[in-house]
């Protein structure tokens, strides 16, 4: 059985009297402070719970190593029966290997031969590397300057004991995740319905690539950007197709995107003009706040609600949709999605490029790391140029106030990595 948390309120978005052009930094802040989780919890089997989001803590079943154990190949024994300079101690028959553990007890002063993995013999709490030693089969030689008390051994626990939690709920499980949930004796673990996020593009230009070579027509390079960038976040993406301008037929999809999906992301239809019937419809459902955001590029961001579901409208431009997705959209589908919020890994590297900007908005260049370490921008700012998405492995965030940046300068580097 699985538990849905409550919805997001309709007037989530709204945002405070007077406000006009919101600064980058205090959007995210807005949203980051008002969502919450909205999808389901269940139950699964830890093998089948790859790339899922944990609901709840994990607490480790068994210590891990369960017991204290060798880390090489070599010879056990305790350490207080030798001292400094040449040792030499007399071997005892049998071995300790892994599964195979020696059973009886070595003497002080004697010592055994121990695989990697072998639980430690009683008796012994230090062990020597085989190639730190020279034996004859009867005895061993080592010197002794340099060997401290518990050398080469591992304490049982030591990497997480029972009881201790392993992992944190809003943790992502990968095979690491896995491989420490399975050591640790764990086979069933609490985890998020992965977050649904319907895509739909809108407007009578879009086509189909490839449908008509009619030049007043634009190929639809939205939605298979966008549902590219849900999947690789290991989000479910629901693709709702292209709708052409017409309130009828919007309200349809965004109906059906409301019911199949926990977010809905829309592209084009956001700002204000005769035919953006997705902000017209919004607007209807009294939900909608246009968010103009001081960022280059963007700005429009339509922002609301549709029977219970929140809706993204991002601008039509490809190059501003997938700034603001990534932006915006991508920490608070972490939210969402029960991960918490996630903030884009970032590098500061030296500038491969000059760039004088003016103070107002931040501005966010298609760039991508030289050989030489620099970041390289590309060519041209036109955010109609997406040919600078597929060049750019990353962003440069250029902060919001003046700014005359020459090579060497160090900048802010978002690679597109960063943001999953």
């Amino acid at each position: 059985m699985s538990l849905k948390p409550p919805r997001l309120k309709d007037d989530c978005f709204a945002l405070p009297p007077g406000v006009d052009w919101t600064p980058v930094d205090e959007a995210l802040t807005r949203l980051r402070d008002r969502l919450q989780c909205v999808v389901p919890f269940e139950e699964r089997d830890v093998i089948a719970a790859d790339g899922m989001i944990l609901a709840k803590d994990v607490i480790a079943k068994r210590s891990n190593p369960p017991a204290a154990n060798s880390a090489v190949d070599g010879y056990g024994f305790a350490h207080a029966s030798t001292g400094r300079g040449d040792q030499v101690l007399p071997l005892i028959k049998g071995r300790a290997a892994a599964g195979v553990p020696f059973t009886g007890k070595v003497p002080m002063g004697s010592a055994v031969r121990i695989l990697t993995g072998a639980l430690l013999p009683d008796g012994v709490d230090t062990i020597v590397l085989d190639e730190d030693t020279t034996t004859d089969g009867t005895q061993i030689a080592f010197e002794g300057d340099g060997m401290r008390s518990g050398a080469n051994a591992r304490r049982a626990g030591e990497d997480v004991e029972a009881g201790d939690v392993a992992l944190t709920a809003g943790t992502r499980l990968g095979s690491p995740q896995l491989a420490l949930l399975a050591a640790t004796g764990v086979t069933r673990v609490t985890v998020y319905r992965p977050l649904r996020v319907a895509v739909l593009s809108t407007g009578d230009e879009i086509v189909a690539p490839g449908a008509t070579e009619n030049p007043a027509r634009t190929y639809d390079a939205n939605r298979p950007m966008l549902l590219s960038l849900v999947e690789s976040w290991q989000m479910e993406p629901v693709n709702l197709g292209h709708v052409i301008d017409g309130a009828d037929i919007l309200r349809r999809e965004l109906d059906e995107g409301a019911e199949k999906a926990d977010v809905i992301l829309t592209s084009g239809g956001a700002s204000a003009g005769d035919e953006d019937h997705v902000s017209r419809l919004l607007g209807d459902t009294g939900t909608r706040t246009d968010w103009r955001i001081a960022l280059k590029p963007g700005r429009p961001l339509a922002l609301g609600m549709w029977k219970g579901v929140p809706v993204f409208g991002l601008p039509g431009n490809p190059v501003a949709a997938l700034v603001c997705t990534m932006i915006f959209a991508r920490p608070a589908f972490a939210v969402l999605g029960g991960e918490g919020w996630k903030d884009p890994q970032a590098f500061m590297v030296p500038a491969g490029f000059e760039k004088r900007k003016k103070p107002g908005r931040r501005e966010y260049l298609r760039a991508r790391i030289g050989e030489n370490g620099q970041a390289e921008v590309f060519k041209s700012e036109g955010s109609g140029r997406i040919s600078g998405l597929a060049w750019a492995d990353g962003l440069v965030e250029i902060e919001d106030g003046e700014r005359h940046i020459q090579p060497g300068d160090m900048v802010r580097y978002l690679p597109f990595s960063g943001f999953r």
